[in-house]
């Protein structure tokens, strides 16, 4: 498995970047966020890769940062979501933003993805909703025990706002000082807004 790729970048489309290690340019199929990211032609460039074997081919997918490559591998875990869908998902949202909206359970979100429709949205919603707190480790964001009084819908938004960025006492104290009974978006829109101040 290549894990990832460094050198020179000779060339971009929208929808790919060729980066060439020692002779060899590696195309690598990547996302709008990525392709942002990347520096002027000619300049040295490291990208994140998975390695997609098919029958008929084997596809290079390269990332920018490794959160965005453990999304994209939690992405295609998911039934029915490909290497192209992921890639879609990913352009549309950051890995934080990606990750709230699975946490909070908001597949409209997530459905504004090109080609994503409602039921895939749902589907992507339900298959990694336990996943994205499980898997904050490997994004890079700091995982921590949430408080067993916690009630659910405070327990997720604490979770959100954790994979935010948030250190666990700042989302617990802020997620506290809302109303349990209140739906999980309302609690992490509250939330944000007092720990925005």
């Amino acid at each position: 498995m290549i894990y990832s790729v460094s050198g020179v970048l000779t060339y971009v489309e929208p929808t790919f970047a060729v980066i060439e290690c020692g002779g060899v340019g590696f195309k690598c199929l990547t996302t709008s966020n990525t392709l942002k990211k990347l520096p002027s032609i000619g300049e040295k460039v490291k990208l994140y890769t998975y390695l997609n074997v098919r029958e008929d081919a084997l596809d290079l997918y390269g990332f920018f940062d490794d959160k965005e490559l453990q999304c994209f591998k939690m992405l295609i875990s998911v039934s029915g979501v490909g290497p192209k869908n992921a890639l879609s998902v990913l352009s549309e949202m950051t890995p934080e933003k990606f990750a709230l909206y699975v946490a909070s359970g908001d597949s409209r979100a997530i459905q504004k993805a090109q080609g994503i429709g409602a039921k895939t949205a749902q589907r992507i919603v339900l298959e990694l909703k336990d996943k994205v707190s499980g898997e904050q480790a490997a994004l890079g964001f700091t995982e921590t025990e949430i408080p067993a009084s916690a009630s659910g819908n405070i327990e997720e938004a604490i979770s959100a706002l954790m994979v935010l960025g948030y250190s666990r006492s700042e989302a617990a104290s802020a997620a506290s000082k809302s109303d349990a009974s209140l739906p999980v978006e309302e609690i992490i829109k509250q939330s944000l807004r007092l720990l925005a101040k």
